[in-house]
């Protein structure tokens, strides 16, 4: 069986996935938040909202998010009073666009926004209540030993949450969803952007993503219990729960 080719943003042999990915993010960052929100037509907002939802039945004190990037989830975390949330991300130039809201918000006394990679965490075991993460895993070198890092930092019964892009099964949403992810999303996000490579990634990555059950299975074989999947928006998006 030959070896699964590995989707980075730019292919170059001399870097690492990860750091294709900060390299990209990087260079996005100034109209990251823009076209996030502009090419999801502003569901993604809505699908952080059930993601939240889900998390406030536990109550968490501290939160952790992951590829935090401008720290949009972070942001929505704040409804459940948390005392404190920790962003991370390997993208400095997401990070201070995302330090910088936080600042406007004035909720940088709650919020704060930090480089490092998700599958090498620099804090103590079970430090944090909720995790939260937004399409981000799908960008994961090795995604198993980020899921594990990200399990190590919970709590016991503490509760990952994970937002990531999936593919509609149904007619006619994956037929159009297939056809504005592959067409108009690299042509805007190239146009915008300014970057041919990063929203050409972005269908590329979602492809190779091993969503639905697939993603459950390597959950729950790293260690997540209750582990289960609710699909947003007719699958074109899935969130993610499980505890530890």
């Amino acid at each position: 069986m030959s070896e699964k080719k590995v989707v980075k943003p730019y292919n170059q042999e001399n870097k690492s996935k990860k750091e294709e990915v900060a390299e990209m993010f990087n260079n996005i960052s100034g109209k990251y938040d823009f076209l996030n929100h502009f090419l999801s037509l502003g569901i993604d907002k809505l699908w952080r909202k059930k993601a939240i939802k889900i998390l406030a039945e536990i109550k968490p004190n501290k939160i952790i998010d992951l590829a935090t990037g401008t720290g949009d989830f972070a942001l929505a975390a704040l409804k459940l009073n948390p005392s404190e949330i920790v962003g991370v991300d390997i993208s400095e130039g997401m990070l201070e666009v995302g330090r910088q809201k936080m600042k406007k918000k004035a909720v940088d006394n709650i919020i704060s926004m930090n480089l490092g990679d998700s599958e090498d965490l620099p804090f103590e075991d079970n430090q944090f209540d909720g995790l939260t993460v937004a399409f981000g895993v799908r960008n994961y070198q090795n995604l198993e030993k980020g899921l594990s890092e990200m399990l190590r930092v919970i709590r016991k019964d503490g509760m990952a949450i994970i937002l990531e892009f999936s593919k509609p099964k149904k007619f006619p949403i994956k037929q159009s969803f297939n056809f504005y992810s592959k067409n108009i999303i690299p042509f805007l996000g190239k146009t915008i952007s300014k970057d041919s490579s990063a929203y050409a990634y972005l269908p590329e990555s979602v492809e190779a993503f091993p969503e639905g059950q697939d993603f459950i299975n390597i959950l729950e074989k790293v260690g997540y219990k209750e582990v289960y999947a609710k699909p947003v928006s007719g699958g074109i998006a899935t969130i993610y729960v499980g505890r530890k």
